[in-house]
């Protein structure tokens, strides 16, 4: 772990994520409400996870799906909402987009619902040729995002 500030460190090592902590808080959110604790589990243990720590429990986690060349997916941003309004989001981005194996991709994508603000902090910008993207989406995920 990389001690930041007053006693908040980062980590990007698996074994460190609180996967219960993150499933019961994506659980309750918007985009992971069907979503099951193994699957959860699979998914990020199949992505680069990110997360703050303060006295030795998860407060902010966010995780990446990349081939560390060309392309990055952000997913499951959050900041536990005891810490939230402190800044950590901005700086969990910050730490992730400047991560070593992640800071010359060539493209960043993500989706939200209702963050665009932080992002656009960021240089994330709406997609200008949404015609160009195709999606497949199963129907759980058609209650999601459409």
């Amino acid at each position: 772990m990389e001690a930041l500030k007053n006693d908040i460190y980062f980590s990007s090592d698996f074994d460190d994520m609180d996967l219960e902590l993150i499933y019961k808080f994506i659980k309750n959110s918007y985009w992971g409400a069907s979503r099951t604790f193994e699957e959860q589990k699979i998914a990020s243990e199949n992505t680069i996870n990110f997360g703050f720590f303060q006295n030795g429990n998860q407060i902010a986690y966010a995780r990446v799906m990349t081939d560390k060349v060309f392309f990055a997916y952000l997913l499951d941003v959050f900041v536990v909402e005891t810490h939230q309004g402190k800044g950590l989001s901005k700086l969990l981005i910050d730490k992730i987009l400047n991560f070593p194996e992640l800071k010359n991709i060539d493209k960043w994508m993500l989706a939200t619902k209702d963050a665009h603000k932080l992002y656009e902090k960021f240089d994330f910008v709406a997609i200008k040729s949404p015609e160009k993207l195709m999606e497949k989406l199963s129907p759980r995920a058609k209650k999601i995002y459409e």
